[in-house]
């Protein structure tokens, strides 16, 4: 609640500031300016244009907060195949889904399927579980563990820009629904597994 608080203070104070001082500059007298150097000229733009590009510049602005903030993950719970969970996690300008529910004390199987060519996602670590895999373009990639603690493990590209969760539960647990991914901080041990949301207040 507090981040959220914080989001909406910073992007008022955002709004104010911008609003004050493209007002400040529209005051301005430049036709001194104009005639001591002879070069510059103000040019008149109309109202709407200004309103118009305004508009648009918040608009995107308040998209981007929404995508980094307030967007919630894909979940997927994993199915169990011949007692192994299995989940397919596609590859493309991040991981879909990018958050997985897992039973603790399975052995569990995510298959990757790469088709985004860039090298920020050529490959995937898992640093809870000691696991980094390259994964290479259109192909399947099987990487398998197993969980033994309920709890969050997080999941990064090779170069931690894109991220995803694997949610461990005890047996015959529900799992909780995907908080926004506001900043992620991967636990050193399961015991210290913690909530990246929560770290954040």
């Amino acid at each position: 609640m507090k981040l959220k608080h914080l989001t909406l203070s910073g992007f008022a104070s955002l709004i104010l500031t911008t609003t004050l001082a493209s007002s400040t500059l529209a005051q301005m007298d430049h036709t001194g300016m104009a005639e001591s150097t002879g070069q510059f000229q103000r040019i008149e733009q109309p109202l709407w244009s200004r309103v118009a590009v305004t508009s648009a510049g918040l608009g995107l602005i308040g998209l981007e907060l929404w995508w980094f903030l307030f967007s919630k993950p894909k979940s997927r719970q994993a199915t169990a195949t011949d007692g192994v969970q299995e989940v397919t996690v596609t590859v493309d300008g991040g991981y879909d889904p990018s958050h997985i529910v897992v039973q603790a004390g399975q052995p569990v199987r995510l298959n990757f399927y790469r088709k985004d060519p860039s090298s920020c996602l050529e490959e995937v670590r898992f640093p809870d579980f000691r696991i980094a895999q390259v994964l290479p373009v259109n192909q399947t990639t099987a990487i398998e563990f197993t969980p033994t603690q309920p709890g969050r493990y997080e999941f990064a590209c090779g170069m931690n820009m894109f991220r995803g969760t694997v949610e461990v539960v005890a047996n015959g647990g529900q799992a909780a629904l995907p908080e926004p991914l506001t900043a992620v901080k991967f636990a050193h041990s399961p015991s210290h597994a913690v909530d990246a949301a929560a770290d954040v207040v």
